[in-house]
């Protein structure tokens, strides 16, 4: 709370690039939208990576560790006047500025009514800030999971608000290797978002025991430190920043392999649409899929957006991450 609500007051004043990496260029819609952002908001902005998903319309969202609302500013957009979204974080000067631009930013949109609101509370405890099991299409997260001492409780309580068949969609620091009570302990590192990062073998595991589907890499790409005192902590332990989606499948969807063609039908994504690491749907064409991403296509907002069709013999067996 004291380093992001008091030491920093702008995205330049962080030591290292974990909080500022963009793994890929931002799509036009998404540079569009946050052309309208108020220049407070973004100037304290501190997050690894673009936690913007495709499909957004009318969606219900909630943003864990929303800080100065940049991300909920931008999906209030996306998911138009009809959708929703929740922003939550601890640090009470993050909420503060993010819900002093609300009138703003719905002038600014032409928004009758605010599709936004900004909650003080703990990721670790939605239940605490009243937010209900089964509440939300998506839940995002923008380089904010490693600074929660008890990894595994957040993603728990993604879980319970989260549909069936909602997705948690999340950029995150992770390590090439379990940390040293050093690191960890480093307050520095920690508020850099580096101390708290996971090993990244236990995210799967993790994920697993919660009941989420195994977790879908979209983007990942190294993090520099830039600075020989931290340098010499980390000795050589490598981080990298990665984006991830995880879906809350029901029991019922799942079967075997299949073959899918998207229809194209998502804005801004019509000719293809890059699911993750592994997967990218092409308009109009036939793509063998798991029995795992059958699942998800079928039980998820994106099930309108594709024919699902016996067969899939020849899908590839799910991959690794390949942090």
């Amino acid at each position: 709370q004291d380093y992001y609500g008091k030491e920093l007051q702008k995205s330049e004043d962080l030591k290292t690039n974990a909080c500022v990496t963009l793994a890929r260029p931002l799509p036009k819609a998404v540079r569009d939208a946050l052309e309208h952002v108020h220049e407070e908001v973004v100037a304290r902005y501190y997050g690894c990576g673009l936690v913007i998903p495709e499909c957004l319309a009318s969606c219900r969202i909630l943003d864990l560790g929303s800080g100065s609302g940049r991300d909920c500013y931008l999906l209030s957009q996306l998911v138009g006047e009809r959708g929703h979204v929740t922003g939550i974080d601890m640090t009470e000067h993050q909420v503060e500025v993010a819900k002093k631009h609300i009138a703003y930013h719905m002038d600014k949109f032409g928004y009758q009514k605010p599709n936004v609101e900004f909650l003080q509370g703990y990721m670790e405890k939605l239940g605490d800030a009243g937010l209900a099991d089964e509440s939300y299409d998506i839940v995002i997260s923008n380089c904010v999971i490693n600074l929660a001492p008890d990894k595994r409780a957040v993603l728990q309580e993604a879980y319970r608000v989260l549909k069936p068949g909602g997705e948690m969609y999340f950029s995150d620091v992770y390590a090439s290797q379990r940390l040293s009570e050093t690191i960890r302990k480093h307050r520095v590192l920690w508020g850099e978002c580096l101390a708290g990062g996971l090993y990244w073998r236990d995210l799967y595991s993790i994920a697993e025991e919660v009941g989420f589907s195994p977790p879908c890499l979209v983007t990942a790409s190294p993090i520099t430190i830039g600075d020989k005192e931290l340098e010499s902590v980390i000795g050589d332990c490598r981080f990298v920043s990665a984006t991830f989606r995880l879906f809350k499948v029901p029991d019922s969807s799942r079967a075997g392999p299949v073959q899918v063609i998207y229809n194209g039908g998502i804005v801004g994504h019509e000719r293809e649409l890059v699911f993750d690491a592994n997967f990218t749907f092409k308009e109009g064409e036939v793509v063998d899929v798991d029995a795992e991403m059958a699942a998800i296509l079928r039980s998820s907002r994106f099930a309108e957006e594709f024919l699902i069709q016996a067969g899939g013999a020849n899908a590839a067996a799910p991959q690794d991450c390949c942090c």
